[in-house]
């Protein structure tokens, strides 16, 4: 099987300009591991689109530094992203720290949030024990409001009825009289 002349050509190409293009990298991050991460990322892109590498050295030069420029453009606006991000959680984190921490009164609260799903779980501690609202609660664990709302609606109600059933025993059937004064007699209209 006869080699693809494109792919020689890139091979080539790669081998003669990487050192330059390392120092491009160099130059424009702090860390050295990200100037490495970026010519092998710029190699890849390369690779995917060896179709259109240019059939003379100096085109294929310049075609490679588009490629590490765009690389690099692709770099910066992934690392304003995450610091963004970032900024983000610790507005977050601020508010959640004027919070006060759950004490060891509620204990069978905790045991029964600990009981539900962890997607059901993790949204109840934001708003209640984070101090998050709903759409804070969903922006952090990455879902939509609405998905945020339906766990959060359903968590509730699967505490409710955890939490009745608890008291129920815990108060000798107490509970139980009172739903049973509180329910419709089975003859009367609503």
């Amino acid at each position: 099987m006869t080699p693809d002349p494109q792919a020689q050509r890139l091979t080539e190409a790669l081998r003669r300009e990487s050192p330059d293009l390392l120092r491009y990298f160099r130059r424009r991050v702090t860390e050295p591991e990200d100037a490495a991460d970026l010519l092998a990322e710029t190699g890849l892109t390369a690779w995917r689109r060896v179709r259109d590498l240019p059939a003379d050295d100096e085109g294929a030069r310049r075609w490679l530094f588009t490629v590490a420029h765009n690389t690099y453009l692709n770099h910066q606006r992934g690392s304003r992203r995450r610091h963004a991000l970032a900024d983000r959680v610790r507005r977050i984190l601020a508010r959640a720290e004027r919070v006060s921490p759950p004490s060891d009164d509620g204990i069978e609260v905790r045991d029964a949030i600990d009981n539900l799903t962890p997607e059901l779980a993790e949204v109840v501690r934001f708003i209640h024990w984070d101090g998050l609202t709903v759409t804070e609660a969903a922006e952090v664990i990455g879902v939509s409001a609405s998905t945020a709302r339906a766990r959060y609606q359903r968590a509730r109600i699967e505490l409710r009825d955890t939490l009745s059933v608890a008291t129920a025993a815990t108060s000798g059937g107490a509970h139980q009289r009172r739903v049973a004064l509180s329910d419709p007699s089975p003859g009367a209209t609503p």
